[in-house]
């Protein structure tokens, strides 16, 4: 639950949180200001487990 609210907190503050959908796992990536494929590149991080 904490989690959800410092996501929402940052996405006020205009930065974007992606989690790894793995269960159990808690790596997260949070940007803002970044080119678009950038942002893909970081989603593509934080949302693929067997690269963390």
């Amino acid at each position: 639950m904490s989690e959800r609210i410092t996501d929402a907190a940052a996405l006020l503050a205009g930065k974007r949180t992606v989690r790894c959908p793995y269960p159990g796992c808690g790596v997260s990536v949070r940007y803002r200001h970044v080119t678009p494929d950038e942002a893909k590149r970081l989603t593509d991080l934080a949302t693929d487990h067997s690269r963390h």
